[in-house]
């Protein structure tokens, strides 16, 4: 959540600021990984309430479960399996979208000195 912040923090100062002009490469990788934050954040967050909703009835979950819930899905049954699958999957999608995002970002914005 911290990373996020200051992620946004970034863009918006140096959106606000005009200090510098991204070129496209750079534009585009800050699109994606905004795209990616917008759809990895309420996604991921809904997954784990699945998740938690599933497994709190079934067994007692660590105190750090939500670290890796991955790692609760074999005591999932089928049916609860298919839904949790695209919460799961949408997250994934938008964790991959940050990570392209901020090395096409870093990338564009390195290219351009």
């Amino acid at each position: 959540m911290l990373e996020i912040t200051l992620v946004l923090i970034t863009l918006v100062v140096v959106g606000l600021g005009g200090v510098v002009t991204p070129s496209p490469p750079a534009t585009i990788g800050i699109a994606a990984l905004v795209l990616g934050i917008v759809i990895a954040v309420p996604t991921g967050l809904w997954y784990h309430i699945t998740v938690y909703r599933c497994m709190c009835a079934k067994i007692s979950l660590p105190r750090t479960w939500w670290l890796s819930p991955s790692a609760l899905h074999p005591h999932l049954t089928a049916v609860e399996r298919r839904r949790i699958d695209p919460w799961y999957r949408a997250g994934g999608i938008g964790f991959v979208l940050c990570l392209g995002g901020g090395v096409a970002a870093i990338s564009g914005l390195l290219l351009a000195r």
